[in-house]
């Protein structure tokens, strides 16, 4: 019996860190063995925001060396680039003529911009259904998410079941599989984790990094646990060590940074290595981006042809 596909794709918006791979990253590497797994780059999604050619080309290959480096199999998995299958963006184009405008109003990232006053671009506006076309042209049976990004999977269901119904049989309906570890990791200063706050730990950073960073690690002086500390701990150690060793130096923030220091060090170096190793051949990298992409594009190809002959477009 064929495996199940499982789809996602991944923004190149910058350097990985802790929080992308506790939240996401490593439960990919645990899935590949149990779907057949399309992860792609997701640079037309990431052009809303980062609008800077030599940037988006280091990214894009900076994020294909993260997802190599922590055992992401490229047997196993299909990589590729969104601009590799260009066919998306036409049935972007043909869901954006059955979708209303008050119903991508309903988006999240939309709603926020609008309250926090900004311009919203017609590329954001639209990202839902570009995103819907990313799942569905590749038969997505399921597609993993945080919990706050479920409505991503809802509207891609929701544009499968409007086609369906207008055109007739073409799309099957994704699942969401909500990571069991996408959870809000905290930064190092007691916020959510994330690039645009610059209050990251990052996953493949040198040693002198890392501990300028766990040192900044902002804390409280109301009880015998930095809790920003102690939550960050917790990704690397079970909180039964933890407890024992929070309770032995209690108060003593400096010296529990340290530990946490020499933890973080020791899961992030031999990654670091890996990474830098895969690095040192960038032609064999660029090449597994290539291949997956014209693997992606033989199964997107086939599934417009049928696309376009229940909308009435294909004549010949």
């Amino acid at each position: 019996m064929s495996k199940k596909i499982l789809l996602s794709g991944v923004k190149p918006s910058g350097r990985a860190h802790i929080g992308n791979y506790f939240a996401a990253m490593r439960q990919f590497v645990e899935l590949q063995d149990k779907y057949e797994s399309r992860i792609f780059v997701a640079e037309y999604h990431a052009l809303t925001k980062l609008q800077n050619a030599e940037q988006m080309s280091q990214n894009i290959l900076n994020l294909l060396l993260d997802y190599l480096a922590i055992g992401l199999d490229s047997k196993k998995v299909i990589f590729f680039k969104q601009s590799d299958v260009p066919e998306v963006a036409e049935l972007g184009w043909i869901f954006n003529c059955i979708t209303t405008m008050p119903y991508l109003e309903r988006a999240h990232a939309y709603k926020d911009a609008i309250a926090k006053g900004k311009e919203v671009s017609v590329g954001l506006f639209d990202y839902p259904m570009l995103m819907a076309a990313d799942i569905l042209i590749q038969d997505a049976d399921v597609v993993p998410v945080g919990q706050d990004q479920k409505q991503h999977v809802e509207y891609a269901r929701d544009t499968a079941q409007k086609f369906n119904r207008i055109f007739g049989d073409t799309f099957n309906l994704p699942e969401t599989i909500i990571l069991e570890s996408a959870k809000v990791v905290p930064g190092i200063d007691g916020q959510k984790m994330g690039k645009s706050d610059n209050n990251t730990i990052p996953l493949f950073a040198e040693d002198a990094e890392i501990e300028k960073l766990v040192m900044s690690i902002v804390t409280d002086s109301s009880g015998g646990v930095p809790k920003n500390v102690y939550e960050i701990h917790k990704l690397f150690r079970s909180e039964q060590e933890l407890t024992k060793l929070y309770k032995e130096k209690e108060g003593k923030y400096k010296e529990l940074k340290e530990e946490l220091i020499t933890d973080i060090k020791r899961f992030i170096t031999p990654l670091r290595e890996k990474r830098k190793a895969i690095a040192g051949d960038t032609g064999a990298v660029l090449k597994i981006l290539k291949d997956g992409g014209e693997r992606a594009r033989v199964l997107a190809r086939a599934k417009m042809e049928f696309v376009r002959e229940k909308i009435g477009v294909k004549l010949y």
